[in-house]
């Protein structure tokens, strides 16, 4: 085909500085994107052309069916687009920070994309620290799967590649749960495929860089780094509440649509709380969430 003979489709699959690689039927081309009020992100469909071999120019970003947004000044900036799922990596040290881990679920449940947890490293679990383990995790048992699994030993991984299968997801966690080995472990030759999409083939994976993966089992895993992408800008205080999953039966309930589900008058969500239908552990940082993001502001 020449240069510039007509459009193609094509999907982003990594994104550094002022360039991009983009998919299509094979193959990749390293582009850049005409001025446009938001870039393409990893995950995007966009459409470009050919300018010379191997390069092109982007030039539309098709409908995102759901966009992720890192937090930003004045501004939110898309992270990644497109996500189906994501799986928020805990472990046995360091130790499970439930308030962070509260607040990427909100941002999950407001942005459409479905949350699931994984919990990496079982095994150096011991039977009481395991025994500990399920008991801060029982509220979430409820709400949402969970997979056991160790990078190291393979142990649980086959379970959690079916769940992989034929839909985009993204990984991300505390710093020190595992992430990058269980990458490792669910993406095939990853050093060598992080080279080729990396700037200049150095196989830097920087930390401005996010990247997409595709599996052998069908599907694919957008890789981006960082848990500060999920901040609650962007998110009111009724969408706050709405990210607790178990809150919803009852929010319909508050005597006043305006309820802040804290000392209100006839507030369901509360009531729930009082009777152990809500757990008041989620509860109490749904009220640190509100104080943090709202009360400050």
């Amino acid at each position: 085909m020449a240069p510039g003979e007509k459009l193609r489709k094509g999907l982003v699959v990594s994104h550094f500085g002022r360039n991009w690689w983009v998919e299509t039927g094979g193959e990749r081309y390293l582009c850049y994107a005409k001025r446009m009020e938001e870039p393409p992100r990893v995950g995007d469909r966009v459409l470009f052309e050919e300018t010379t071999p191997g390069r092109g120019r982007i030039l539309e970003v098709l409908p995102r069916k759901r966009v992720l947004y890192r937090p930003g000044k004045g501004k939110r900036r898309a992270v990644a687009a497109n996500v189906d799922q994501l799986f928020v990596v805990l472990a046995p040290e360091p130790p499970d920070d439930l308030l962070l881990l509260d607040q990427i679920l909100v941002v999950c449940e407001n942005a459409g994309i479905s949350p699931k947890l994984v919990f990496n490293k079982i095994d150096l679990l011991s039977e009481s620290s395991s025994q500990e383990i399920e008991k801060d995790l029982k509220p979430y048992l409820k709400l949402y799967p969970l997979f056991w699994v160790s990078a190291r030993t393979g142990a649980g991984l086959e379970r959690l590649q079916v769940e992989l299968q034929g839909r985009v997801s993204m990984l991300t966690g505390q710093s020190g749960v595992g992430k990058s080995s269980l990458l490792r472990a669910l993406v095939p030759d990853l050093s060598v495929r992080i080279g080729d999409l990396s700037p200049k083939g150095t196989g830097r994976h920087t930390t401005t860089t996010a990247m997409l993966f595709h599996l052998p089992e069908g599907g694919a895993i957008i890789d981006t780094p960082g848990v500060n992408v999920f901040g609650l800008d962007g998110i009111d205080e009724r969408a706050l509440a709405y990210g607790f999953r178990e809150f919803r039966p009852y929010m319909a309930k508050c005597r006043f649509a305006n309820c802040h589900h804290t000392n209100d008058l006839g507030c369901a969500v509360r009531e729930a709380v009082e009777r152990g239908e809500i757990d008041r552990g989620r509860y109490e940082r749904y009220l640190k969430l509100r104080g943090k993001f709202f009360l400050t502001r």
